[in-house]
């Protein structure tokens, strides 16, 4: 019960992932991701196993469509699961399970994929690649957050939303540069931008920590305590 965007920015070369449910503690069971490599997201009745095993089959050379079947042939389950994968450059596959809750389905889009189960309607799906691809030149994350915003104005899931997260990995950093989530709220799509827009303001300074921690300004400085 789970609707997810994957996209890849062409200008900057980040790929990332957004989703929102109407479960929690989605965020750490939905999406894996591996810079430089891509992403794999699992969902409907999600078994986290499958997200690692996609990373693998990408990083021995497997495209998009080759590392779906093979997840689906993996597992005896495949009927209640549904997969989104996206690769470093691009290139987007997805598979609904066919007992996956109805409507379900998904679309590959120019740079990315939607996944959804569980939805109002396919309209869902629709508003979600719509918010993403309205403005190509924004930020991924703005972007991946946008395409969770359109899905939420066409109707969003049947169930009441509870969580959202938010990845983005770029291509300096061999960590994800973004990992945000959000659990036990009434309103998570938009507490997921007011954390993001909250992280964007702090972000430079973490990630300096992380490559240059003498030159790094302290946490005070960062969360504005100074």
């Amino acid at each position: 019960m789970t609707f997810t965007v994957g996209g890849l920015c062409r200008r900057t070369g980040q790929f990332g992932t957004a989703l929102s449910t109407s479960s929690i503690g989605a965020g750490g069971r939905c999406p894996h991701a591996a810079p430089g490599l891509g992403l794999v997201v699992t969902q409907a009745r999600t078994d986290p196993r499958l997200g690692p095993l996609g990373l693998d089959l990408l990083r021995g050379g497997r495209s998009a469509e080759e590392a779906v079947a093979a997840i689906v042939a993996s597992t005896p389950h495949s009927a209640w699961r549904q997969l989104g994968v996206l690769t470093a450059d691009g290139e987007a596959a997805v598979f609904t399970g066919e007992s996956c809750a109805r409507p379900a389905d998904g679309l590959v889009l120019g740079d990315g994929f939607v996944i959804g189960n569980w939805v109002r309607s396919e309209a869902v799906l629709a508003g979600i690649a719509a918010g993403f691809e309205t403005d190509p030149m924004a930020e991924l994350a703005d972007r991946l957050i946008q395409g969770l915003e359109g899905g939420e104005a066409e109707g969003g899931e049947l169930d009441p939303l509870q969580s959202a997260a938010l990845v983005v990995c770029d291509p300096g950093y061999t960590f994800p540069i973004i990992d945000l989530r959000i659990d036990n709220s009434p309103t998570p799509i938009a507490d997921l931008r007011r954390t993001w827009e909250r992280w964007r303001e702090i972000m430079d300074g973490y990630l300096l920590r992380a490559v240059d921690p003498a030159a790094a300004p302290d946490t005070r400085s960062l969360e504005g305590h100074a």
